[in-house]
């Protein structure tokens, strides 16, 4: 399938999308989540056999101690990291397709760094902060990283380019951890928000999955509302406005959808980057570049993606955990820097 643009230029005539690929991807891709998760879940610092696995999640009995370890601690878990793994994936899809950026992730551009500045502060102050509270404000601080960013990159003669989105990104990311860091320690909370910093799927627990499910399907089928003309801007803005679209309305609500999916990951896992980076860009090797396919297929592949990611966390230096957010950089940094040298001629 080609998308056909009335202002088709020679880039935009390769630019095409593969549903037959994109449909497989989907059905085979749910089917390796469902067999990951349940790896996840027997695999661990004890290992429990798959068909203990099956008899607990379909004959639960509290009496049996592995059934007890799967419901109340595994299971929580993995789920967890499925949903930060979808939610960071759709949200650096979006990025990247609203900005032409293709180097964008909630990481690289401030709102992480901006949801533990301002979930720093609401510690200090409400050291008895409920969850509920702080994924509002990691909602508000993804918020302020991103206007920060973005205002910043955009005060400079030229406008937005992508290498001035990542300096920006670098430089409020830098100065919001400094004034983070120097606001823990006066008020001596760097403990507890040591597991922010880190980034650490070991305390995601069913009370934070019921408040945070809600906003991550709202926010993804609004993504998948929104994906035809993310993919229409993808082609620039001046191609979106000769096809009658509202450039302004779509770049709103598809920020305001990132904050959400990206806010609410921070609550959960805290500072992971390179997920929304990878994630989108395997997608679209794979089937194309019509955001209608790019977006739920990133999401399932950043799911499967975290989920790895968090096993092999556990199982590579046990009884210790070594946190997700340390795995996955060691496979997002050289793909950045992959990136980096592939687009240099453009940036």
């Amino acid at each position: 399938m080609t998308l056909t643009y009335p202002e088709a230029t020679t880039e935009h005539a390769e630019l095409r999308s593969r549903p037959i690929t994109a449909i497989l991807t989907i059905v085979i891709g749910l089917g390796v989540l469902v067999f990951s998760l349940a790896i996840a879940i027997a695999l661990g610092y004890k290992d429990i056999k798959l068909d203990e696995v099956w008899a607990a999640l379909f004959h639960y009995n509290s009496e049996f101690t592995n059934h007890l370890v799967i419901w109340e601690l595994r299971l929580p878990r993995v789920l967890g990291a499925a949903l930060i793994g979808a939610a960071f994936a759709v949200s650096g899809a979006i990025m990247q397709g609203i900005s032409r950026n293709p180097l964008a992730d909630a990481g690289l551009l401030g709102l992480n760094s901006g949801a533990a500045f301002t979930l720093v502060i609401c510690l200090s102050i409400f050291p008895a902060l409920p969850y509920h509270y702080i994924l509002i404000v990691c909602f508000v601080g993804a918020g302020i990283g991103a206007l920060l960013v973005f205002g910043i990159g955009s005060m400079t003669r030229g406008g937005l380019t992508p290498i001035r989105l990542i300096l920006a990104g670098a430089a409020v990311s830098a100065m919001l951890a400094a004034l983070g860091d120097g606001i823990a320690l006066y008020f001596r909370v760097g403990q507890r928000v040591a597991f922010w910093f880190a980034g650490g799927l070991s305390g995601v627990k069913w009370d934070q999955l019921d408040l945070i499910v809600p906003w991550f399907a709202c926010a993804i089928a609004g993504a998948l509302m929104l994906s035809r003309s993310i993919t229409t801007l993808s082609l620039g803005e001046d191609t979106a406005r000769g096809l009658g679209q509202r450039v302004g309305l779509t770049k709103i609500l598809s920020l305001l959808i990132v904050l959400i999916l990206a806010g609410a990951s921070f609550s959960i896992v805290g500072a992971v980057s390179f997920i929304g980076l990878i994630a989108p860009h395997v997608t679209r090797y794979i089937v194309g570049v019509d955001y209608r396919w790019i977006i739920p297929c990133s999401a399932i592949i950043g799911a499967i993606f975290v989920v790895w990611a968090d096993l092999v966390g556990r199982i590579v230096h046990p009884p210790y955990e070594t946190p997700v957010g340390a795995i996955i950089c060691l496979i997002g940094v050289p793909f950045f820097l992959y990136l980096a040298r592939k687009e240099r001629r453009k940036l």
